[in-house]
Parts: C-alpha cells; sequence; structure tokens
C-alpha cells in the first residue's frame, strides 16, 4: 500500500510539473508600443488562382545562416492572418480561439504588452525595444506547424522586408498593404498615433478616417475583386476623394424589425457632414478626429444608451439629399457604414457593411450596463472597411 502511495504522488507531481506552463517575460528597458495588422485578403479570381496566400511568419531583426536563409529573429510573429474587419480595444483573441491563426499582432501572442498609457488602454499593443528593427515578413503555408519546423523548402520566401525606427514610448501601428491592385506592389506603412497625447473630453466619442485602398482597386473589374456580403456597398470600392456623413439612431435593439429608424435620427444628426477622406496609403501622418456626444440622445439617463451611428461616404457632389442609388452598385459614389451591436446584424433594408457599435455598453461601478465613449479609426482598404476602437480605463465593477 505504501509502494501504491507513492507511485500515485510520484505521478501527481508529474502532471503538475508538466501540465502548467510558466511564462517568462522579459523587461523591456525603454519600449515603443506596436500593433500590426496584415491588410490583405483572401478574395482572388481564377486568373490569380496561384497568388500566394498573405499567411505570414513577421521576424523582427532576423537572423541568418550561412546560406543566408532566417534561422530565427529576436522578436517571432508566427502565423500572421489576414485582420479582422474589427479590432476590439482588449486582446479578445487570448483565451478564446482554439486556432493558432493570428488576425494582428500581438493578438494572440502571449508577450509583454503596453500599459494604461494616459488612461488608453494598451494591451492590444506589444512592448518592443525602441531603436531601429529590420522586419522581414515571410510567405507561409496556411497549417499550424511552427514557422521554423517546416519543411526547409517551404522556408525563406521574403513578402516584406522594411526597416523602421520606433522612439521610446510612443504608439505604432503598423500595416502591411497592397500598394497598387495592378502591379501587385507591396508596401508596409508604420503610423505614429497621437490619441494618447489629445485631450479628449470622457463625453464624446472619437473617430478619424483613412483611405488606405491599392492604386488602380477601384477601376478594376469588379468580377476580379472580393465579395464579402458583410462588406456590402464597399465591396467595390469607394472613389479616392469622400465626403463622409453622420446619422445616429436612439436604440440599436429595433434594427431588425422594420426601417422605421430611418425616420428617426436624432436631431443633429440626420446626416450631418463630419469629415473627408481621400486615398492615399502612403502618407504615415495622422488623420484629424472628429467627435459626437456619447449622450445625444437628450431621452436617455446619462448612464446608458443604446444609441448606435450610420456613416455615409458620398463623392463629392452628392449627399443624403441628394442620392438616388437604390442598390449596392454604386460605382464607388456612395457607400454606407452601420455601426451597430456586435457588428454582425444588418439593420433592416440596409446597403451598409455592419462594424460595432463604437459605444462600449460594460459592467462598471454598480452600474450594468454603464456606457462609455472610445477612440476609433476607420481604414477603408480596397473592397473592406475596418474598425479600431481604443478604450479608456474604466471603474472595476461592483457585485
Amino acid at each position: 500500500m505504501q509502494r501504491i502511495n507513492t507511485i500515485y504522488w510520484f505521478a501527481l507531481l508529474l502532471v503538475l510539473m508538466t501540465g502548467c506552463t510558466k511564462v517568462d517575460y522579459t523587461t523591456v528597458d525603454d519600449p515603443a508600443y506596436l500593433r500590426v495588422f496584415n491588410d490583405f485578403n483572401y478574395g482572388f479570381s481564377l486568373d490569380e488562382k496561384d497568388k500566394k496566400l498573405p499567411f505570414l511568419c513577421m521576424l523582427i531583426d532576423p537572423v541568418f545562416d550561412k546560406d543566408g536563409k532566417p534561422t530565427g529573429g529576436k522578436i517571432v510573429g508566427d502565423f500572421l492572418d489576414i485582420r479582422d474587419y474589427y479590432a476590439p480595444p482588449y486582446p479578445s483573441h487570448i483565451g478564446t480561439s482554439t486556432s493558432v491563426n493570428n488576425p494582428e499582432y500581438p493578438g494572440k501572442e502571449d508577450v509583454l504588452v503596453g500599459p494604461i498609457l494616459n488612461g488608453y488602454d494598451l494591451s492590444s499593443w506589444a512592448q518592443i525595444p525602441s531603436g531601429t528593427h529590420r522586419f522581414l515578413f515571410l510567405y507561409r503555408p496556411k497549417n499550424s506547424v511552427p514557422y521554423f519546423q517546416l519543411e526547409k523548402a517551404l522556408q525563406g520566401e521574403v513578402m516584406l522586408d522594411t526597416t523602421v525606427t520606433l522612439t521610446s514610448h510612443e504608439v505604432y501601428t503598423m500595416h502591411l498593404l497592397q500598394k497598387d491592385y495592378v502591379t501587385k506592389e507591396n508596401g508596409v506603412l508604420l503610423r505614429q498615433e497621437t490619441f494618447h497625447k489629445q485631450s479628449f473630453s470622457d463625453s464624446l466619442v472619437y473617430v478619424n478616417f483613412y483611405n488606405y485602398s491599392a492604386k488602380g482597386f477601384l477601376e478594376s473589374p469588379d468580377n476580379i475583386k472580393p465579395k464579402i456580403a458583410r462588406m456590402a456597398s464597399f465591396n467595390n470600392g469607394v472613389r479616392d476623394k469622400m465626403d463622409i456623413f453622420l446619422f445616429l439612431y436612439p436604440d440599436q435593439r429595433a434594427i431588425t424589425q422594420s426601417s422605421d429608424y430611418r425616420s428617426n435620427p436624432l436631431p443633429g444628426y440626420n446626416g450631418r457632414y463630419l469629415a473627408s477622406v481621400e486615398r492615399n496609403n502612403s502618407s504615415d501622418a495622422v488623420a484629424p478626429y472628429f467627435n459626437f456626444p456619447l449622450f445625444a440622445n437628450r431621452a436617455d439617463n446619462g448612464v446608458v444608451t443604446y444609441s448606435w451611428q450610420t456613416f455615409e461616404f458620398f463623392v463629392p457632389g452628392m449627399n443624403p439629399v441628394n442620392n438616388t442609388y437604390l442598390d449596392e452598385n454604386t460605382l464607388g459614389n456612395w457607400a454606407t457604414l452601420d455601426c451597430v451591436n456586435n457588428g454582425i446584424q444588418r439593420p433592416w433594408l440596409s446597403r451598409g457593411a455592419t462594424l460595432p457599435n463604437m459605444l462600449v455598453n460594460i459592467h462598471a461601478g454598480k452600474d450594468n450596463p454603464r456606457s462609455f465613449a472610445t477612440i476609433n479609426t476607420v481604414e477603408v482598404i480596397n473592397g473592406g472597411v475596418y474598425l479600431m476602437t481604443i478604450q479608456r480605463k474604466y471603474p472595476k465593477p461592483i457585485y
């Protein structure tokens, strides 16, 4: 009996030792904060059936063998997949996904992330040593085999190779994108963010806009472009310059019941001109932020609101009053983005792309829910529109 007990406790000790994984983080001295998006897509035409999938391994400061093939890097971001249409304000992929595919970096990577900086949650940005770094992006097969365990014949094919300088304690968003849709020229755009340095009000929602579409995308035949149902009127692209008009509606809980919401926008937000955006995938300049009230609905109680947003993009000269388009084939002259609920359900009779509401309703303090304003970036890229949301630190829930 004594021997059986000894064997049992020894086996239990082995389980405890092998079943738990300890992550040893290395302190990053003088860090910068980096988030990386792969802005490509998988929507190929028959003429492009042999095109390489944009499924990548990222090496920062790569190491090479005597034959010039990469053998590692100071930082490795493997399984870098195309981005999701929504980039939430926290690393939601960790612990909720069984796939190794990573829709952004750091995303699922278990690495040191950014702190709360001036009240903003940077947990979706990785800490990277400041200074000059070489970034190497390598094609890889779409499977679950780590890059350096792949057959040697499948390693070493470079998609992009670039060098960038990251300044200490600055916040960066890097985009891998297609610069020219016809020539297939690819490139990297590194944007140094400023949201954490601006005097934003807690009672206002902020948003800025970019069009990082490839040159020639809109003019290319529609039958060779990806078709994503969720992207609706953005699928075929928009004009190089677009004016943006804002509609605010009072209640996102009733959007699938009828189209009555269209006749009931909030006062002052029935197609209010908000901004203009021009296609530019070379400039790393930060676009200006525009705002609207968190509690634009005067009927709300100041604690929670269910209002939601529609952004209509029009070619200059058109607007919500003189719009004559009735379907999604708008020749790039009009496109609509609905930001409502979780971004999955399309409002009744809407022809818009759907993404999540820019307002965050969560349990905070004694209120469940409570509404909070956010900082948002909308990026039009070829036939898609993407939303990145940044949140402030909120009070912990009290149960």
